[in-house]
């Protein structure tokens, strides 16, 4: 008989596993990247996740990020159903207050930041069919990755192991439909061993709102070749996007109706177009010596970004001489470079880099009309009404020592500093009523970080790690001050201090973790007020986060597996502070709204969960699945009583993988999310000065996946 080990927790939380015996295989280790090399993730001493790619084929078509992240604790990803809009990420509330694109975390893909140097993060070019993991780092290990660092998101494509060619149809009731074509290949090379993965898709999504039409491309080329001691990657990416945009929605009297789109979208035709072009190198050299230095490697990285995007402003409001219009448009260039090296003597391991990163953003902004025989044409690019160069740059140093003084105990401390230097050169200056809002700022940082593992037994792992870290504002969040004003020269950077508790436990049967985890903050970055177009942050203080993850994976018994992650977080304002429900604020028109403190931070909720089960009968070829989400009420402004109320929805689904005799493999799934067909708030937009807080969640939906790989 298998014997029972229990784990008291703190908030009443009992967890009881399986004592390792002499029957239980323990199962492959699952192996995370960090600053230095490879470890298992049961012996990393902090809260990491891995999303492999057979949980990405389960959760759905695999057309954005929010189809398999609910199973991550602690981390929220919510699909908008709007491509104008990216997805809305936050971790332990980190980047909940973001209306739009990613806020407070740092996200990666094979190496290659997809976060700029000021914080601000996309991850619609994310090639998900093609990704081999996703590693999510929470809490206060992920300072270590820069000054945006409230978490890590890392993708990591599949290795090239083989000549192969793939094939992917995906298509939905929703009018929705993806083609995805990709190869990979060895190829003859007289020295070392050179590879060649390339794909394409095109998404086009007809959108079950009015007004939320969009059609994406991704295109993705690698090159790797692997010597004796060397390994080199050239990574190069296209995205190329152009979506409707339905906007937000009010608090609808009679509930929320998934069809419906505000008419300020049709009337002002409110879309965004994005060009996106990369390119990235990774070099990475062994030392096989007998010396402390063991590895040393370089990646580098250079980017443009171009949006054009119309929003539902009014011409009346673009009548201060002071507005930016109603059209923007920016050009970016961005490019990076990151040195490290290890070294390494018996139990302790150090690494050492370097990095610096820029981005150079030229802003204008256009009326969104123009007039034909004095009548007003919305919905068009009219005259110029700002001209901007933007500029941010970081230059980063950082450790990260670790050190195993017995085979039970292990140690790791690390530290990052530098500094993130923002400049704005104003090129659009009509006296008298438009200034010079040129300005630059300099935030300068130094988060360190420390932990503690240890090993009650070689499948259960305990740990603790504290780190100090530091969030720089984006230039998005500099682009306004209070009031009419320009650039924003009170904005400072937000502080917190972070601290975790956890518990990992890993055999062929069950896995699970838990952790309990405690965040101060001072200085946060809030919103001031949020509307014509215009988001003004404010610092408002003190603000407290903590709370519970559990999360794990039981196979009981070989034809079925039960999943699960559930996250409690408290999140408030220890300080009260003053907001506005409009712009400009303050004025003499719109006072301002005292926020009392203890107040819930906006953006986050007090519970979610995801509990997946997967069966496989005897009586029927292939996989059954059901998955449920849910989530509690979640609170949308900081001036108004108002939120969003929790739900929870189910998802049922059936796949099937068949390998044919010519060594070619089928792989078909259907899928139908939200079965009840339940109305609920997918995302919200936080402290929007129009009231249009709500973006509807799918109604219930059918799809259908299938993949064909064949070995050439």
């Amino acid at each position: 008989m298998r014997s029972t080990a229990c784990l008291f927790l703190p908030c009443t939380l009992w967890l009881c596993v399986p004592s390792a015996s002499a029957d239980v295989e323990v199962q492959t280790p699952v192996m995370v990247k960090g600053l230095s090399t490879d470890q298992k993730q049961l012996d990393v001493p902090f809260a990491v996740s891995v999303v492999d790619a057979q949980a990405l084929r389960q959760s759905g078509p695999m057309w954005n990020l929010a189809e398999a992240m609910a199973r991550v604790p602690g981390l929220l990803v919510a699909d908008r159903g709007n491509y104008a809009q990216d997805q809305q990420i936050s971790s332990r509330g980190f980047g909940a207050r973001s209306s739009f694109g990613v806020r407070g975390l740092r996200l990666y893909t094979d190496g290659i930041p997809a976060t700029m140097p000021d914080g601000q993060g996309q991850v619609a070019h994310f090639d998900l069919a093609g990704t081999a993991r996703l590693e999510v780092v929470r809490g206060p290990h992920a300072v270590l990755y820069g000054a945006s660092s409230g978490g890590v998101i890392a993708l990591t494509s599949q290795a090239i192991r083989d000549r192969r060619l793939e094939l992917n149809v995906d298509g939905n009731s929703e009018g929705a439909h993806q083609a995805r074509v990709a190869l990979a290949s060895p190829l003859p090379s007289p020295a070392g061993a050179l590879t060649l993965q390339a794909s394409a898709s095109r998404l086009h999504v007809a959108g079950f709102r009015p007004q939320s039409a969009a059609t994406r491309q991704l295109a993705h080329l690698r090159l790797g070749w692997q010597g004796e001691q060397d390994r080199l990657n050239v990574a190069l990416s296209q995205h190329e996007q152009d979506a409707q945009d339905p906007l937000g929605l009010p608090f609808p009297p009679a509930g929320i109706d998934p069809h419906a789109t505000t008419p300020e979208a049709l009337q002002f035709d409110t879309r965004k177009s994005v060009h996106q072009r990369q390119l990235g190198m990774s070099w990475v050299h062994d030392f096989h010596d007998s010396g402390p230095l063991r590895q040393s490697s370089l990646a580098a990285y250079a980017g443009s970004r171009g949006i054009l995007q119309f929003l539902a402003i009014p011409a009346a409001t673009q009548a201060n001489p002071r507005h930016g219009g109603g059209v923007v448009q920016v050009d970016r260039h961005y490019e990076g470079l990151e040195a490290k090296a290890s070294f390494g003597a018996g139990a302790a391991e150090l690494v050492v880099g370097t990095a610096l990163e820029r981005q150079d953003d030229a802003r204008k902004g256009y009326e969104n009309f123009t007039r034909v025989d004095r009548a007003l044409v919305l919905g068009t690019m009219g005259a110029l009404r700002r001209d901007e160069r933007n500029q941010a740059a970081t230059a980063d140093l950082f450790f990260e020592a670790r050190y195993d003084w017995s085979p039970a105990w292990s140690a790791t401390l690390g530290a990052r500093t530098g500094h993130l230097d923002v400049e704005v050169r104003d090129a659009y200056v009509v006296p008298p009523g438009n200034i010079d809002d040129s300005g630059r700022r300099r935030f300068s940082y130094t988060n360190p970080t420390a932990a503690l593992g240890y090993a009650l037994r070689p499948d259960w792992k305990l740990y603790a790690s504290l780190a100090r870290g530091y969030e720089t504002p984006t230039l998005a969040e500099l682009a306004y001050g209070p009031g009419d004003g320009g650039f924003n020269r009170t904005l400072q950077g937000q502080r917190s201090t972070q601290g975790e508790l956890g518990s990992k436990y890993r055999t062929a049967a069950l896995e699970w973790d838990a952790v309990l985890f405690h965040t101060r903050t001072t200085d946060e970055i809030g919103v001031l007020s949020n509307a014509a177009g215009r988001a003004t942050y404010q610092n408002i203080g003190r603000t407290l986060r903590y709370g519970a993850e559990f999360s794990g994976q039981w196979q009981l018994h070989p034809g079925w597996r039960l999943s699960w992650a559930w996250t409690a977080l408290s999140a408030s304002n220890r300080d009260g502070f003053e907001t506005c429900t409009g712009a400009p604020c303050p004025s003499a028109s719109l006072p301002k709204v005292q926020v009392a403190s203890g107040q819930r931070l906006v953006g986050t909720q007090a519970r979610t969960a995801w509990v997946g089960v997967a069966w496989q009968p005897r009586w029927m070829p292939g996989e059954l699945g059901m998955e449920w989400r849910g989530q509690s009420r979640t609170p949308v402004s900081d001036a108004r009583p108002v939120s969003a109320a929790g739900f929870g929805i189910t998802h049922l689904r059936w796949s099937r993988t068949l390998a044919m005799d010519d060594g070619s493999e089928w792989q078909a799934q259907v899928r139908v999310d939200n079965v009840l067909n339940r109305a609920y708030a997918g995302t919200v937009i936080v402290n929007d000065g129009n009231g249009r807080f709500l973006e509807p969640g799918a109604p219930r939906t059918l799809s259908l996946s299938v993949r064909w790989t064949r070995r050439l």
